[in-house]
Formats: structure tokens, C-alpha cells, sequence
């Protein structure tokens, strides 16, 4: 029986063939890519300033980018899990401490007892990855579904032009990504026999410009709703007329919240 630490050992393969380009990583550029997060992460403390217990948030986005690396590289079942672990912890501590008050279930009385409610549904989701591990991706991208469901409830409430340009921009990158996943999921014999089997590669990269949209969201409503003696503004980097351009939050006066 092969080590749980062994190359191939996960029972999830991606398109890209292994061990192509180099006798030491399975998948070449689904690793160099997830390098992508790594350099994005560079512009997130812009976003994150005004939110507390940022540093937890940044150093478990870190964690993730670096095992995904690791994953991609082995193709181990635990850098499988590592990855998606990762990932779900990073989600349910931006949970915890960003998710609004107004959307808690009406049993949660406290952000304290929210914090219980998402550590013990975690905890049992951890604990379920293990039983069928293949499935875990498709759970993960499932909570997307409910990431969009809150934005357009909140873009509802806003009239902030650039506020509904973000979440357009977030979702566009969103949809792009989510398609590269399935295309390079589904539809892995097509890419192979035209020799071009580079989709996951694309997701990691679609998927990062798509967080650098919603982080400065996270942070926008976050203020909106915790912060009401600030009124938060959206702005970019370089320029508002670049196609790709870095969001951030700028904190004003007071306010009458939108």
C-alpha cells in the first residue's frame, strides 16, 4: 500500500500530464501558476487594513497558496488535503469574523456564539473530507453559490456605481474560473488530444484576480455595516480606465450608510 506522503497518492488527477516537464513535479504548471496568489497577496494588505484580525486572514491565504503548490507538485493525498483544508479554514475564518450580522441565523445572538457555530460546522466538515476526498473540490466551489447570493442581496441595498462595477468584475473573473475548473474536469480527453490540457492552470489565475475583486467587497460592507462613523470609497490602482486595475478601500467621514 502506498504512502499517504506518496507522488500519485490522491485520488484526484488533473489534466495536465505528469511529470512532463520535470522528474519532481507532478504537474508543472498547475504549480508555477498557483504562484499567481502568492504575487496578489502582495496587494491585499491594501485591502485588508481597515479589517481586524487581518493577519490571520493573509497568513492562511499564504498557507493555502503554499500547499496547493505542494499538492500540485506530489499529487499526495495528504497535499490533497492539505489544499482543500486549507482553503475551507481560510473560508471559515473570513466567516467568523467578516460574515455580517444582519444575515446570522436567528438562534446566533452574538458574533461569539457565530464564531462556535461556523468552528463546529468546520470541525464536521474537516472531518468528512476524508471519507470520499474526490468530492471535496466540488463542495468547495460550491460555497461560491453562497458568496454571490450575499453580494447581490447587498448590491440591492447599494446604488454605489463602483460598488456593483466591483461585484461585476468579481463575478466575471468568478465564471471564467469556474468554467476552466469544469472544462478542465469534464472535458479532459477533448484538451488532451489537441494537446492543450492547461485549464487548471487558467482557473488559478482567474480565481486569484477574482479574490483581488472580492476582498475590497468583504471590506466595503464589512465597514458599512461595523464601522458607521466611516464611510468606505472604492478606489483603483493605477486607474479607473485600466481593464485590470487593483482595488482598494479609502476610509471618509461619517456617513449616511447606502
Amino acid at each position: 500500500m502506498p504512502s499517504i506522503f506518496s507522488y500519485q497518492s490522491a485520488e484526484v488527477d488533473w489534466c495536465e500530464g505528469n511529470f512532463e516537464r520535470s522528474t519532481i513535479i507532478a504537474e508543472y504548471y498547475n504549480t508555477v501558476n498557483r504562484t499567481t496568489l502568492f504575487s496578489l497577496l502582495l496587494l491585499t494588505p491594501l485591502n485588508f487594513l481597515v479589517l481586524e484580525s487581518a493577519g490571520v486572514g493573509l497568513l492562511l491565504l499564504t498557507t493555502a497558496s503554499i500547499f496547493s503548490m505542494y499538492f500540485h507538485m506530489t499529487l499526495s493525498y495528504v497535499g490533497q488535503l492539505l489544499d482543500e483544508l486549507s482553503i475551507l479554514w481560510t473560508l471559515a475564518v473570513a466567516y467568523s469574523f467578516w460574515y455580517p450580522t444582519i444575515y446570522f441565523p436567528r438562534c446566533i445572538k452574538t458574533r461569539k456564539h457565530f464564531f462556535w457555530l461556523t468552528g463546529v460546522t468546520t470541525l464536521i466538515s474537516t472531518l468528512m473530507s476524508f471519507i470520499k476526498p474526490a468530492i471535496n473540490a466540488y463542495a468547495l466551489n460550491c460555497i461560491a453559490f453562497h458568496l454571490l447570493y450575499l453580494t447581490r442581496r447587498e448590491l440591492k441595498k447599494c446604488d454605489d456605481k463602483r460598488v456593483h462595477r466591483m461585484a461585476t468584475a468579481m463575478v466575471v473573473w468568478w465564471v471564467l474560473a469556474i468554467s476552466s475548473w469544469i472544462s478542465d474536469r469534464w472535458l479532459c480527453g477533448l484538451w488532451q488530444a489537441i494537446s492543450f490540457p492547461y485549464f487548471h492552470s487558467f482557473w488559478h489565475v482567474l480565481i486569484a484576480l477574482s479574490l483581488l475583486y472580492c476582498c475590497p467587497l468583504v471590506i466595503y460592507f464589512h465597514v458599512s455595516y461595523e464601522m458607521p462613523s466611516f464611510k468606505p470609497k472604492l478606489e483603483y490602482w493605477p486607474s479607473d480606465s485600466w481593464p485590470v486595475v487593483v482595488p482598494y478601500v479609502v476610509l471618509e467621514e461619517s456617513h449616511k450608510q447606502c
